[in-house]
């Protein structure tokens, strides 16, 4: 096939040339809006809180923040002591309005990828992300069948917590799990819901636009529990360029953030025991 070019391209003008870019900022230097009939402070600042400083900058100030230069601070993050309560269905004076239980798989031997679950309540009113638990599996070597056992520790796992239904990660080893797992519910009489996810978006891109908002918003909290894990390590570790270091647990954590949630809602009030009275004469 022959393109035949245009004669007079190379005398042709480029296009837009001579013309200048014009970039408005929302905010000004001196910290007035752009567009206050659109845009007035109050909104402009729910904006930020929303997005993140990093998408805020790049979208709305017209600043690009390049990802390498981007990390996570564990000092940006609130830790807590609250249990969740499932009869009002808060975490303290947060109401929880959903919950997501997320699997990101391996193995689980030594000297490989982890295998992390992790649990996540949210408060969508205040947009409030409460990391309420994460477990980091371990099978050993010689272990016959390391994708059963870990599909027990993660059963025992979601009855501990009062959950019915999980996120699996199918990406390479996680094909096997939903099915291995439901054979496993039926020896337990129990009902679960199982979530197959196919992850196409490269994992420092997914971990960087979960987590990076969350902690330059303050909306970032931890149980003091997580402390004893491998989690903040990770944190401290971590780059988007990839890191060395193992980063499944902040997997774990931003698939979990990510997937839809299931709605919660309170039980109602706590059953009161009464005793009666047996000492009467008749």
């Amino acid at each position: 096939m022959s393109i035949r070019l245009n004669e007079n391209f190379q005398n042709s003008i480029p296009f837009l040339k001579g013309y200048e870019k014009l970039k408005i900022p929302i905010i000004d230097n001196a910290g007035n809006p752009a567009w206050p009939e659109v845009f007035p402070i109050q909104k402009i600042s729910e904006l930020r809180d929303t997005v993140g400083e990093r998408h805020f900058s790049a979208q709305m100030m017209l600043e690009y923040v390049s990802d390498e230069r981007m990390c996570l601070d564990p000092g940006a993050i609130h830790f807590y002591d609250a249990e969740f309560d499932i009869h009002n269905a808060r975490i303290g004076d947060n109401k929880i309005t959903g919950v997501s239980l997320y699997w990101d798989p391996s193995s689980a031997r030594q000297n490989h990828d982890g295998s992390v679950c992790a649990l996540v309540y949210r408060d969508d009113e205040r947009r409030n992300i409460f990391v309420h638990d994460v477990i980091y599996m371990m099978v050993d070597d010689d272990d016959l069948y390391p994708l059963a056992n870990q599909c027990e520790v993660v059963l025992d796992f979601m009855q501990k917590h009062h959950i019915s239904r999980i996120g699996i990660e199918t990406n390479g080893i996680g094909n096997a799990l939903p099915e291995i797992m439901r054979n496993i519910i039926k020896t337990r009489n129990i009902s679960i819901n199982i979530t197959q996810i196919t992850n196409h978006i490269k994992k420092e891109t997914r971990i960087l636009n979960t987590l990076e908002p969350l902690l330059s918003t303050g909306h970032l909290y931890m149980h003091n529990k997580i402390r004893q894990t491998m989690l903040l390590s990770e944190m401290l570790s971590w780059t988007p360029n990839g890191s060395k270091e193992h980063d499944d647990g902040l997997d774990a954590i931003s698939g979990a953030i990510s997937m839809l949630p299931v709605p919660v809602r309170p039980t109602g009030s706590r059953i009161n025991l009464l005793r009666a009275n047996t000492e009467f004469k008749i």
